[in-house]
């Protein structure tokens, strides 16, 4: 069978479980135009990083089932919490005060939100901020999308408590998790928006996690995500965010999966006066390989962007940091700075931070650090002299590493959340040498 008749048959066979799902015709034909742009599309270009031969789009069937939501048991609930929980395909729990729907806010989950709010997801999903067409991996993510979450903030709405949506991969049956997260927030909106990422089960699948965020004029966004993906889960998390006009956004992820990662991050700052900040901090352990393209591109006049990445390598583990500073030539008075730093705790980890910058414009202000290098034996010596064995001294240089991009985390339960899960990936003595 030639590979024209396969994508045939892939088409049939999505557009068949697409209307048996009950998904309004815009979204099959978007479903469909995708796999069609899959046969002619690269993947998208990671400098100096291979995941060519990653299973990443080894399923190429769409199917939808229900999960136990039992998966879900554990997860911490507090009184006024607002909490989205989603296990494979099932959404546990919307959990959206009444004062907020009121005011016209929405959170729900994505299929539901094609359904009842197709004037703004039919314009705005992989429309404005992102395009299936960019490469291979975001065209199967428009494909086979199977969950994800929808919110929306209207104008002038300030939520105090942050949104935290939990997505459970579940991972106890064979089927890749292709989530979604689509948040607008409209002119002068204000909240936080926390992503919890987890996998439930051993079997080997694929993730892919987008994110896509709209900011309107003068709204302002804090992102944050704690990702803890399975050993079995090969992942590809694509995140972006476009800004208006004296729009502030910022991102705060923390990338500790146990399996290969290939990360995406990007800032457009279009609006004249958008900021953003882009902080990422990555722990790699094992034979594990994480590839990082954090990028920030200033279109307007006088905006401001910032990277800040910390990465640790432990074992024979890889760890690659690409940061992006892209200015575009007619953004006078922009600035764009980055920080890559890479510690490595192991004679066999591989490691890098390359700072790229890209300048088409003379009234600007950039610059870059980075730096790769072995924890520091004075102040493991010293923390040792004061009766501190070796394994606590490591985890105490790790975290004193790390410090300067967690305390920059605004949200205390992300920046205590983010330590407790590094905890947990290091507290196995054998990581270390």
């Amino acid at each position: 069978m030639s590979a024209v008749q396969d994508y045939e048959a892939i088409k049939t066979a999505v557009e068949t479980a697409a209307n048996e799902h009950g998904e309004p015709h815009w979204f099959v034909e978007r479903r469909l135009a995708a796999i069609d742009a899959m046969q002619d599309l690269a993947l998208p270009e990671m400098k100096r990083y291979d995941f060519h031969r990653w299973p990443l789009m080894d399923n190429m069937e769409l199917n939808f089932r229900r999960s136990d939501k039992s998966l879900a048991d554990g997860l911490p609930k507090a009184k006024n919490q607002i909490r989205f929980v989603q296990v494979g395909q099932t959404t546990v729990a919307v959990d959206l005060p009444d004062e907020l729907a009121d005011q016209g806010v929405i959170l729900t989950d994505i299929f539901s939100a094609f359904r009842e709010h197709p004037r703004l997801t039919e314009k705005y999903f992989m429309e404005k901020v992102t395009n299936y067409k960019e490469n291979k991996l975001t065209a199967y993510q428009q494909a086979f999308l199977n969950a994800g979450v929808f919110l929306y903030v209207p104008k002038g709405v300030e939520i105090k408590r942050p949104i935290e949506a939990y997505l459970i991969q579940d991972s106890t049956v064979k089927q890749p998790m292709v989530s979604h997260v689509l948040i607008i927030a409209e002119e002068n909106s204000q909240f936080s928006f926390i992503q919890h990422l987890n996998t439930k089960g051993d079997e080997a699948n694929a993730a892919h996690c987008m994110v896509e965020v709209l900011s309107r004029a003068n709204s302002h966004v804090h992102f944050s995500s704690v990702d803890e993906l399975g050993e079995h889960t090969y992942s590809f998390l694509h995140r972006r965010a476009n800004l208006s006009r004296n729009a502030r956004f910022d991102w705060a992820i923390g990338i500790v999966n146990d399996q290969n990662t290939l990360g995406d991050i990007t800032s457009e700052l279009i609006g004249e006066g958008a900021h953003s900040e882009s902080k990422v901090i990555a722990v790699t352990t094992g034979k594990q390989s994480n590839g990082i393209n954090n990028r920030v591109v200033n279109r307007g006049k006088h905006t401001t962007a910032n990277i800040s990445q910390r990465g640790v390598l432990l074992e024979k583990s890889e760890l690659i940091f690409n940061g992006i500073g892209n200015i575009i030539h007619g953004a006078s008075g922009a600035n764009a700075e980055q920080e890559n730093r890479v510690l490595m705790m192991s004679d066999h980890a591989h490691g890098d931070a390359n700072p790229i910058l890209l300048i088409d414009e003379d009234d600007v202000i950039a610059g870059h650090a980075a730096s790769v290098g072995q924890v520091d034996q004075n102040q493991l010596y010293y923390l040792m002299s004061r009766g501190i064995d070796k394994e606590l001294a490591q985890r105490l240089v790790i975290r004193g590493f790390l410090g300067p991009v967690l305390e920059e985390i605004p949200l205390p339960e992300v920046r205590q959340e983010m330590i407790d899960v590094i905890e947990r990936k290091l507290e196995d003595g054998q990581h270390f040498n």
